[in-house]
């Protein structure tokens, strides 16, 4: 009898097709996923750089960075101050945070600035008169008080001074009943005359013409402030 051998295995032919196929498929597969991220943006493509090269293993848990960093500011024994904040402009300041603040300080001079004085006015308006004519009144009032505005109003003989007299004694009238001011106090600080508008009319003339009539109007006004004190320089107004 005849000792029999042992049969060789028969080897698989097809194994290595399927490996070569695989490795195509993978060189395809990557050459894909490259064409992909070059197509993202540059910041798209870092992201996901570093989270495909993050692995658990390599990124800390919180419980281990929560005592090295414990261990780092015990090493360093000084804590950093925080970032002082900028103070907030005037405009972003809310109305009553502005109105609460301190008075503003004196000059260098040493003396503070004196108080205003008050100023009382009054108006009269559509006074049918050129405003021309009630300015060659009104430039013998400025600087003078009451009395003597008076006294120049009751001796001018024009009749425009009637309408000034009038001004002045309601003016007056506003000072010592709504500013509790005294009459021999005030002084004429500013006396105008503003033009208004102006009424046509139209008169006949000869052979059928028409010549145009401008009757004019203006706005008066009055000022009056308390006289400086004496010993202390009066203000130009």
């Amino acid at each position: 009898m005849s000792a029999e051998t042992p049969e060789e295995p028969q080897k698989d032919s097809t194994a290595p097709d399927e490996e070569a196929h695989a490795e195509v498929q993978a060189a395809e597969e990557t050459a894909k996923a490259d064409a992909k991220a070059a197509r993202k943006p540059a910041r798209r493509r870092k992201a996901a750089k570093a989270k495909a090269d993050e692995t658990p293993a390599q990124a800390p848990s919180s419980e281990k960075a929560a005592p090295a960093k414990a261990a780092a500011k015990g090493r360093s024994g000084v804590k950093k101050a925080p970032a002082a904040k900028k103070p907030a402009s005037k405009a972003a300041q809310p109305a009553a945070e502005r109105k609460a603040d301190p008075a503003p300080r004196p000059r260098r001079g040493g003396s503070a600035p004196a108080p205003r004085r008050k100023v009382v006015r009054a108006h009269a308006r559509y006074v049918r008169t050129s405003a021309r004519k009630a300015r060659m009144v009104c430039g013998h009032l400025r600087g003078k008080s009451v009395q003597e505005a008076r006294a120049i109003l009751a001796f001018t003989p024009r009749e425009v001074a009637r309408d000034w007299s009038k001004l002045l004694e309601s003016a007056v009238a506003n000072a010592e009943s709504n500013h509790e001011l005294l009459e021999d106090d005030l002084v004429v600080r500013e006396a105008f005359a503003d033009e208004g508008p102006t009424i046509k009319r139209f008169r006949p003339r000869a052979m059928g013409r028409a010549t145009p009539i401008r009757k004019r109007t203006s706005h008066l006004t009055i000022t009056l402030t308390p006289s400086p004190e004496p010993g202390t320089t009066k203000r130009r107004g």
